[in-house]
């Protein structure tokens, strides 16, 4: 593989290689920051999650992994890695189905990848050793050895194994020590073998109680009204979907997915006090009955949703960010944390509409330009800032704070806010000599030209841009032929007229009368300087030293 310049990849590919190297070093935590910051240049591309799903896991964050893993799956259903990354993820979280399952999905992808054939294996082995080895061995109590012959010659995917002495021996080997079962887990014979001892044994049917028999048939009809409202919603016949899931709540009050989906039914109906009562119902009992911390996430996700529709100023916000964070804590889920983000830019552009006053901003942009004139610019700059913010439109705010910053020699504040004043209004004449003085001051003489050339466009007859024109084209003259004698440049001169360019420039009758009128009226010179190509044809014999300014 070719190695890339740093500088030549972009922020995305940049924080992606400082990632790898972090995760390289066994640094993962770092790894993770540099993948989270490449995820957030680039929040569709795959192989981000599934990198930051490995850092994850290599901490032991197999939640935070899982996640990630998931979020590489639905970007990339048909790429096996990811698929590895979530079997692994699960794993770490011991839900053997799933890992299971997804340790297939990736096989199905790529039947060849010897690491989704491994994970596969390891899953296997952990769900099926996990009931039997303990620090006291207690195989033989959980299998004895009978049952284990009995349940391998009763299933026909191992059936025919026990004709093979060496797969006797090895169960042998692996009953009396179950410990040593990772010697033989990679024998597909063997893994078969677990994936018997792990399934279930069929229990003889039980017979409920009448307490037990009347939960259960309240449930399913529970689950009834539940479907009938869900068969409802898809009409958007939504006072229909309210009464089935009420009537299901009334039913079994076990159950916190009824009031989570009567709560977004609330919402779209846009009833959102409902919506946010029917979430408060939800949390809390789902913290009564220990639900699963992804239902309370979602009903406090929900709350938060109703809360960002009811806002009308920036305070609004409050509530519905802090109720995104609860639901965070409860549960990392992307799509909560980009709710959160989208309250947060919200509430951020309420507060400067509720900010603006054009009549504050011309206050402080009078009080700012009379400590420009006393010199004081520090609290000049202060007083200008201050204008921008009651009124971001303020072009003589920023031009008057550009110049400010120039004084103060904060020459890149100074250029970003000459460049938002051509921004704001490109025939803002002040704009461009602002951003030119800035240009000067940074030495860039030829890019301050071209700038104070741009400016003419939209005030031809400036004399501060023209007399600025005039100190840049002095100084280049300065920079490039001050320090060399007279022997020096004649030698330089000679050397460019041997240059067919400089040979075709000086034939060309426009640019001859240019150099007379450079000689004679610098202001004619000027006008000349209009056409971008006669101006650059001119500033090859600037920097050839043909033509000097003296």
């Amino acid at each position: 593989m070719n190695k890339v310049a740093l500088g030549d990849l972009t922020p995305e590919d940049e924080s992606k290689a400082k990632g790898n190297s972090s995760f390289a070093s066994g640094n993962f935590s770092e790894a993770i920051e540099h993948f989270t910051e490449a995820i957030n240049f680039a929040p569709t591309n795959h192989m981000l999650y599934s990198n930051r799903s490995a850092a994850y896991a290599s901490l032991n964050k197999f939640s935070d992994a899982l996640v990630d893993a998931q979020r590489t799956v639905k970007l990339k259903p048909d790429w096996s890695m990811g698929y590895l990354r979530l079997g692994a993820a699960h794993l770490g979280l011991h839900q053997h189905d799933e890992s299971i399952a997804a340790y297939g999905k990736g096989l199905d992808i790529d039947p060849d990848n010897e690491a989704l054939k491994y994970g596969l294996a390891e899953a296997q082995y952990d769900q099926a050793a996990r009931p039997w080895v303990s620090p006291d061995n207690l195989f033989e109590d959980a299998l004895s050895d009978q049952e284990m012959w009995t349940r391998l010659a009763s299933d026909s995917s191992t059936r025919e194994y026990l004709q093979n002495p060496d797969f006797v021996m090895m169960m042998q080997e692996i009953h009396g020590n179950p410990r040593n079962l990772h010697l033989y887990v990679k024998d597909p014979r063997v893994r078969d073998a677990l994936i018997v001892f792990s399934r279930p044994i069929e229990a003889e049917p039980v017979e409920l109680s009448e307490v037990e028999t009347e939960i259960k048939e309240r449930k399913a009809e529970a689950q009834k009204e539940k479907e009938a409202g869900n068969v409802a919603y898809k009409k958007k016949d939504f006072e229909t979907v309210v009464h089935h899931y009420s009537k299901a709540m009334e039913i079994d009050d076990q159950d916190i997915s009824f009031l989570t989906n009567r709560a977004a039914v609330f919402l779209e109906m846009r009833k959102y006090e409902e919506c946010i009562n029917d979430c408060d119902k939800a949390v809390e009992r789902g913290r009564e009955l220990r639900s699963d911390c992804k239902m309370v996430a979602r009903a406090l996700t929900r709350k938060g949703t109703a809360l960002t529709k009811m806002a009308t100023c920036s305070k609004d916000y409050d509530p519905a960010i802090e109720t995104y964070n609860k639901a965070l804590t409860e549960h990392h889920n992307p799509e909560t944390l980009k709710k959160l983000n989208d309250a947060r830019k919200a509430k951020k552009i309420l507060e400067q509409q509720e900010y603006f006053n054009p009549q504050i901003a011309d206050w402080e942009l009078e009080k700012g330009n009379q400590l420009f004139k006393e010199e004081n610019y520090s609290d000049a700059v202060e007083h200008y800032s201050e204008s921008i913010k009651r009124n971001p439109s303020n072009l003589l705010a920023y031009s008057n704070r550009a110049a400010s910053y120039t004084k103060l020699g904060a020459l890149h504040e100074g250029l970003k806010d000459a460049e938002k004043c051509i921004e704001l209004d490109p025939k803002f004449v002040k704009g461009y000599i602002r951003k030119g003085a800035v240009q000067f001051f940074m030495n860039e003489y030829m890019e301050a030209l071209d700038t104070y050339h741009e400016g003419l466009k939209h005030g031809p007859e400036d004399l501060e841009l023209l007399n600025d024109i005039s100190r840049c084209c002095e100084q280049v003259n300065k920079a490039f032929h001050g320090a060399q004698t007279p022997e020096e440049l004649k030698e330089k001169q000679a050397k460019a007229m041997q240059d067919p360019e400089i040979q075709s420039i000086l034939s060309d009758p426009i640019m001859r009368q240019i150099l007379n009128d450079s000689q004679e009226h610098s202001a004619a010179a000027d006008e000349h300087f209009r056409n971008p190509i006669l101006k650059n044809k001119f500033y090859k014999l600037l920097l050839a030293g043909i033509v000097q300014f003296g």
